[in-house]
């Protein structure tokens, strides 16, 4: 079977990386997301259609839990240490 060199080296040019680079710190922003996600919480990406509807983390939460006391009990589920946990907390 016959060798093919990577694409990098088929057309001579090697991709290269600079010793150092430039940049315009002058530009950056703080993270305005970086404060609100703490340990116990969560980061869900809503679809643009959905938080058109659910503006608020309240709004979306309250409309969770409704959903969830509509919801068939289980008994237990698992979590990702293996440990066992209610649904209700």
């Amino acid at each position: 079977m016959k060798k093919t060199l990577p694409p990098k080296h088929r057309n001579g040019l090697a991709d290269e990386l600079r010793q150092e680079y430039h940049f315009d710190y002058s530009k950056a922003r703080p993270n305005r997301f970086a404060g609100r996600a703490g340990k116990e919480r969560v980061v869900v990406v809503l679809d643009p259609d959905v938080s058109r509807v659910f503006t608020t983390p309240e709004s979306v939460n309250t409309m969770l839990r409704a959903l969830i006391e509509k919801m068939p009990r289980a008994a237990k589920r698992r979590t990702r240490n293996g440990k066992s946990a209610s649904l209700n907390k």
